[in-house]
């Protein structure tokens, strides 16, 4: 075990909107990308609400991709591959529900014990959901609610009270985000979840493009790979290289090369000066 400095990279920003039907999510979610971005060039839509997406092309011209049942983890891992391979700066995907829907399915259609028949859908879930926290892009996901209910007792009797909107997705999704909004039937917006700080005490709003900037500032106000690239250069020794290896957790898969031929050039150092022409001499 090792002990690191902490330090906050620049991130690619991975946001959930969370509202009922008429909302405004995707429309929401485009003013991010268009803040993000500057414009809709390098957006990508993944839509699975039957077109839905191109209601608002008079944003600007972005790109559609249209995921069509059945709405398995395995799908919306292939389309959001798509789309970086594409050179999408930002995915959107509206929405992750229906991906929720076919795995509760999924699992209604499997034969014996019912809880022990959870393993078979966890992994393709978790798979899923560690694919847009790794994507190399700015990622918003837009989630269903329904009303969500609970029996309480009263005069002996357990009657069902509202407790508030539910995302229909895996319990507890919304933690695998930086952001989360809850978008309401007129728009406006409050943050659930926030790792950021820009919202958590902030009221009511509606997003603008304005938003999409100012998680902007916070994604880019880290250290850049490009940086990042230099300290590996500049590294001396092994156990420099080391360090620098475990102050970044979150970059090890994107720099693992950049780390690797670093670590042989030491190793090829060293062994020239101690089997090479220096001792010759």
């Amino acid at each position: 075990m090792q002990l690191r400095k902490s330090q906050r990279k620049q991130a690619k920003i991975k946001l959930a909107i969370q509202g009922s039907a008429g909302a405004g999510k995707t429309y929401s979610s485009l003013l991010l990308a268009k803040g993000l971005l500057g414009d809709l060039s390098k957006v990508a839509v993944i839509d699975t609400e039957n077109g839905s997406a191109d209601l608002y092309a008079h944003l600007g011209s972005y790109n559609v991709l249209n995921l069509k049942p059945p709405f398995s983890p395995e799908r919306y891992i292939e389309a959001i591959d798509t789309c970086l391979k594409a050179g999408m700066e930002v995915i959107i995907i509206d929405s992750i529900s229906q991906c929720w829907d076919y795995l509760i399915d999924f699992h209604s259609s499997l034969q014996g014990n019912s809880f022990t028949n959870w393993a078979k859908v966890t992994p393709r879930q978790k798979a899923f959901i560690d694919k847009i926290l790794q994507a190399s892009a700015h990622v918003i996901a837009t989630m269903r609610t329904k009303q969500d209910y609970v029996l309480n007792q009263k005069d002996g009797k357990y009657v069902p009270e509202k407790v508030g909107l539910k995302a229909i997705q895996r319990d507890g999704v919304d933690y695998e985000f930086t952001i989360v909004f809850d978008v309401d039937s007129k728009h406006f917006a409050r943050s659930s979840k926030d790792r950021t700080n820009l919202f958590a005490s902030a009221p009511e709003f509606q997003i603008t493009e304005g938003t999409g900037k100012k998680i902007l500032n916070w994604c880019e106000s880290g250290i850049s790979n490009d940086e990042i690239l230099e300290q590996i250069q500049l590294c001396k020794s092994e156990e420099e290289l080391k360090t620098l290896y475990r102050n970044y957790p979150d970059v090890r898969e994107e720099l693992i090369i950049a780390f690797k031929q670093k670590k042989n050039d030491l190793l090829n150092h060293k062994n020239y000066q101690e089997n090479g022409t220096d001792i010759e001499k």
